[in-house]
């Protein structure tokens, strides 16, 4: 294990240790794709899999369906929250359990419904949204009544990080899907986010008063698109993260419009793209030496396809960047866990922090 790592262990138990017991908020919802999907796929009919070895190789359960080889992003954001045990996935999520929240993430989903229909079965963000309605109708049966769980639930932390698909399985994908043909990279963000944001007031109406808003990240920069269209496999492809850009602003300004509107209700944003950005351009401050191939996969870049089932990966893999064509490593999700719940950098979130968010 890498030192900078072991240091960021020990300061996430130091954290968690030191909350008291009991975690800042009593629960944590969590919508997205493969990039915090922690089993719900598991049992679909999808390419998009990842409950075989060498992922989660470093993670105390093994494969458990994330796309890393140890922890994702919000696992990192729900330790830092001082939670004992992770949030489960819905697909295995039940009684009691739902108190404490859960993960309706699923790879190769969109804001789209169409986003990722290549790959076969993954539930949308609207099926996420169906399956959040479902556990608030059993968390009333547990609660009691309906004030009861409007006011347990105004006080939980909802993160929602989706729009990576909709680009790579959808807009960037022209012999699958006809959006980059219908709409303007501008006009595909603004459609984007017409969707994203009646999608955000059933969020409202169904209880989120606390509301984290994960930016795309650099998609233009992984191994895989690297592999496809970078000429020297190092340069990261512009078109792509211009129009991630456009997508983040349009969200950043979809902040200010719901805090501006709901004044029961606070979101934030997280600038996902520009920690990223900090990764790539000094990864030796952050202990990384490898920041264009996956620690995993095949051909260039280790950037074709996800890794292979028994596949040995890379014996450094606190050094990649990315564990495979697509998702970032453990020791980078780490980073990007930490300053989503405390920034360092006053673009890391925006208005305030996960951690001041919680406090609200």
């Amino acid at each position: 294990m890498g030192e900078s790592r072991a240091l960021i262990l020990i300061w996430v138990v130091a954290m968690v240790m030191g909350a008291s017991g009991d975690p800042q908020v009593p629960c944590y919802f969590i919508f997205g794709d493969s990039l915090v999907d922690n089993g719900n796929n598991n049992r679909l009919s999808s390419l998009a899999r990842s409950n075989y070895f060498p992922y989660g190789i470093d993670f105390p359960q093994g494969p458990t369906g994330r796309f890393s080889n140890g922890r994702t992003t919000v696992d990192v954001i729900a330790e830092l929250l001082g939670f004992d045990e992770y949030i489960p996935p819905h697909a295995m999520a039940g009684g009691n359990d739902i108190l404490r929240g859960v993960n309706y993430a699923s790879a190769a989903a969109g804001i789209r419904d169409e986003t990722g229909q290549q790959l076969g079965a993954r539930i949308s963000f609207g099926g996420q949204i169906q399956n959040y309605q479902n556990t608030v109708a059993q968390l009333v049966n547990i609660l009691g009544d309906e004030d009861s769980t409007s006011n347990y639930l105004s006080k939980c932390i909802f993160s929602i990080g989706l729009g990576n698909n909709d680009y790579l399985n959808n807009y960037f994908m022209p012999n699958y899907y006809s959006t980059s043909s219908q709409f303007s990279p501008q006009e595909y963000a603004d459609v984007l986010m017409q969707e994203y944001s009646q999608q955000l007031r059933t969020l409202y109406n169904y209880g989120a008063r606390k509301v984290v808003m994960i930016g795309i990240g650099q998609i233009g920069c992984s191994p895989n698109e690297l592999a496809q269209r970078s000429p020297d496999g190092t340069t990261c492809v512009e078109a792509i993260n211009s129009a991630c850009q456009m997508f983040n602003n349009n969200l950043k300004s979809l902040v200010n419009q719901f805090n501006n509107e709901f004044h029961d209700a606070r979101s934030i944003y997280v600038d996902a793209y520009g920690i990223f950005q900090d990764l790539i351009e000094r990864p030796a401050s952050f202990g990384f030496s490898v920041t264009n191939a996956g620690c995993c996969g095949v051909g260039r870049n280790n950037g074709q396809i996800t890794c292979l089932p028994l596949e040995m990966p890379c014996q450094n893999r606190d050094q990649y960047l990315f564990w495979d064509a697509f998702h970032p490593s453990d020791a980078a999700n780490v980073v990007v866990g930490r300053r989503s719940y405390a920034s360092e950098s006053p673009t890391d979130t925006y208005p305030i922090d996960i951690r001041r968010l919680a406090q609200l």
